[in-house]
C-alpha cells in the first residue's frame, strides 16, 4: 500500500495563549502603526504584523504585557505552515486609547471618503495649419470639372479658354454696340476693332 503524506497548512492563531515566551526584540509600539494596520476592540484585539503581513490576535491586551501570538506566515489552513519567528511571541506597547484609535480612524475614513476621481477633460485635437505651400497647391489643384488625365495644368486652362474664348468675344462686341441715345454724353466712341499697340520706338 502506498502512503500519502498530507502538507501541514498555516495553524489557526487562537487569540489566547499561555506560552510564557517573550520575543528578545523590543516592544512593537502601537503609535507607530497606521489606524488601519490594528484594531483595539476587546473583541478582535489584531495587529498586522509588520514582518509577515498578516493579521494576528494581540493576547493580553488588558494586562500588563500584551503580545502578539505565535502565528505563520500565512493564511490560516491554507498556506504552508511556515513559524514567523521574527513577529511570534513580541510584546506590543499600547501607547493609544481605544478612544484615540477610533478617531483617527474615523478622520482617515473622512479623509479618503471626500476624495474623488479626478475627470481628465482632455482637449480637442485640432490640425495643424497649413503651410502656405499646401494652400497654393490647393489652389492650384484642378477641381471636378478639371480632372487631370496626365496633361498639365497649363494645357487644360488652355484649352477651356478655347471652348469659351468665341462666346466672350460676342458678349463683349454686343456690350460695345450701344443702341442710340444710350451713349453717355461726351463719352469717346467705344471702339468696335481690337487694339494692337505698337511697341514704341526708342
Amino acid at each position: 500500500m502506498s502512503t500519502s503524506t498530507l502538507e501541514r497548512t498555516a495553524r489557526t492563531r487562537r487569540s489566547r495563549t499561555r506560552s510564557r515566551t517573550v520575543n528578545a526584540r523590543p516592544a512593537l509600539a502601537l503609535s507607530t502603526l497606521k489606524p488601519h494596520q490594528y484594531d483595539l476592540r476587546p473583541a478582535c484585539a489584531s495587529l498586522i504584523c509588520p514582518d509577515c503581513k498578516t493579521w494576528v490576535p494581540i493576547t493580553g491586551l488588558q494586562t500588563h504585557t500584551p503580545k502578539v501570538v505565535p502565528h505563520d506566515t500565512g493564511l490560516a489552513n491554507k498556506d504552508a505552515s511556515v513559524r514567523c519567528r521574527l513577529g511570534s511571541n513580541r510584546l506590543v506597547k499600547v501607547d493609544i486609547t481605544a478612544r484615540k484609535w477610533a478617531e483617527r480612524l474615523e478622520d482617515g475614513h473622512a479623509e479618503t471618503g471626500h476624495r474623488r476621481k479626478t475627470t481628465v477633460l482632455r482637449k480637442p485635437k485640432t490640425a495643424p495649419a497649413p503651410a502656405v505651400s499646401q494652400i497654393a497647391a490647393r489652389k492650384q489643384a484642378p477641381t471636378d470639372d478639371e480632372h487631370g488625365d496626365g496633361r498639365p495644368m497649363w494645357l487644360l486652362r488652355e484649352m477651356k479658354w478655347a471652348s469659351t474664348a468665341s462666346a466672350v468675344r460676342d458678349a463683349d462686341t454686343r456690350r460695345a454696340q450701344l443702341p442710340d441715345g444710350e451713349a453717355p454724353l461726351g463719352a469717346p466712341p467705344v471702339p468696335l476693332k481690337t487694339l494692337h499697340p505698337g511697341r514704341r520706338a526708342s
